[in-house]
């Protein structure tokens, strides 16, 4: 039994990359757990296998007493002291128990309960293997898809990306090659112990950490990021070397360093923008292309009032108003935009907010706080709601959805 022990132990280690140690603990457990009560009744006992030699022993932790033993797990002190002589009466001892028939017993329990153990111990050495990798890109081959789940073969373990962190308009097929930010690792669940996304905005930080040295050297450095994933980003960059151009980093001799991170994101589109630590001058950059003419700052409010020429009104908004959003995520201020020729009648930013979230409630009979989210992130009209991406609504925290899609489908 010991020598066909060793082997199985060993090619479990060599078939599975599991350690010897994890393999022999997961034996132990799979032994204990099918033959506590054949072995010893013993309410404290314990599986030990020898590594170099295999051998498998039954060991119990006894209470030494000077009487008659009342249960299983005492012991006479005399018995005691002929293996333990400086025992004394309310010691604890540990006392091999390893029955005649151990083989036949531990043979049996390993075919019943090692299959569970072994994915245990699987599950351990992933956790291992990916601790360290947590927030970062690793890179795999697809499995298979299931109900739109992908899953995903990593060498050394099994990962799963969700529908919900998978890009849109991508699609997948077994056999493809697959990167993704490893987001979180799951050793309790009886699925794929690494999940993974292609959606995070830390996605795209991974990327140009990969892609511009000067990222990964420290001279330039991501300030912020805004995200709507296949569809396009905005990436704010700031340079501690002034001979360094920061976004011409970004974006390489001829593009060539942002076309491989767009290539990556299927074609999603991707703006490297200037940091600035004035708001104004830092807002005016996070809308680009649309060229700016003023911007008036409302501290309380955490707001800023944008103006710019009727002719790059549109240009600023951008299709279903993706620029300005994405320019206040960016920013983390709220943004209204107001072209120069009604800029003198122009009410404050948050009168604006008010009559817009006021119009809202009115059109679509939602709550006044689930109007005024809507405002606040960029959703100033009826038709802007109806024109938006079903993810940038999903995006708005705190919003009755419900509601608001039974809202806009009786409009129609």
């Amino acid at each position: 039994m010991s020598n066909e022990l060793l082997t199985v132990i060993e090619y479990l280690s060599q078939s599975r990359s599991i350690s010897r140690e994890n393999i022999i603990r997961a034996l132990e457990n799979a032994i204990l757990s099918a033959s506590r009560k054949s072995i010893h009744p013993a309410s404290e006992l314990k599986i030990k296998i020898d590594p170099p030699t295999g051998r498998i022993q039954a060991w119990a932790v006894l209470e030494v007493v000077d009487h008659i033993p009342e249960n299983s797990d005492q012991i006479v002190i005399g018995r005691a002291q002929e293996r333990y002589p400086d025992v004394k009466v309310g010691d604890r001892i540990e006392w091999e128990v390893t029955p005649s028939n151990f083989g036949r017993i531990a043979a049996q329990a390993a075919r019943q309960n090692l299959t569970q153990q072994l994915r245990r111990a699987e599950k351990e050495n992933v956790q291992e293997e990916f601790a360290g990798r947590l927030g970062q890109i690793i890179y795999g081959t697809v499995k298979k898809i299931e109900t739109g789940n992908v899953l995903i073969d990593f060498q050394k373990a099994e990962g799963i990306l969700p529908l919900r962190e998978q890009i849109r308009e991508e699609k997948y097929a077994p056999g493809d090659r697959i990167n993704a930010l490893l987001i979180k690792i799951d050793v309790n669940s009886s699925g794929p112990a690494l999940v993974v996304s292609r959606t995070v905005p830390e996605f795209v930080t991974r990327l140009f950490e990969r892609e511009v040295s000067e990222i990964h050297d420290g001279v330039v450095t991501i300030k912020g990021i805004a995200r709507e994933p296949g569809k396009r980003s905005k990436i704010a960059v700031a340079s501690s070397d002034p001979r360094v151009d920061p976004v011409g980093a970004c974006v390489g001799v001829r593009g060539t360093r942002v076309k491989r991170i767009t290539d990556e994101l299927g074609a999603e589109r991707v703006d490297i923008v200037p940091f600035d630590e004035d708001i104004a001058v830092y807002v005016s950059n996070a809308l680009q292309p649309a060229q700016v003419q003023s911007v008036k700052i409302d501290e309380e409010n955490h707001a800023l009032l944008v103006i710019v020429n009727e002719d790059q009104s549109k240009v600023a908004f951008g299709r279903k108003a993706q620029n300005v959003r994405l320019a206040g995520k960016l920013v983390g201020w709220t943004i209204k935009l107001c072209d120069e020729t009604s800029k003198e009648r122009a009410p404050s930013i948050e009168e604006q907010m008010k009559i817009a979230a006021g119009k809202l409630v009115e059109a679509l009979n939602i709550s006044a706080d689930d109007a005024a989210r809507l405002v606040a992130s960029g959703f100033v009209t009826v038709d802007g709601l109806k024109a938006a991406d079903p993810e940038a609504l999903e995006a708005v925290e705190e919003i009755d959805l419900n509601a608001l899609r039974n809202a806009l489908e009786n409009l129609d």
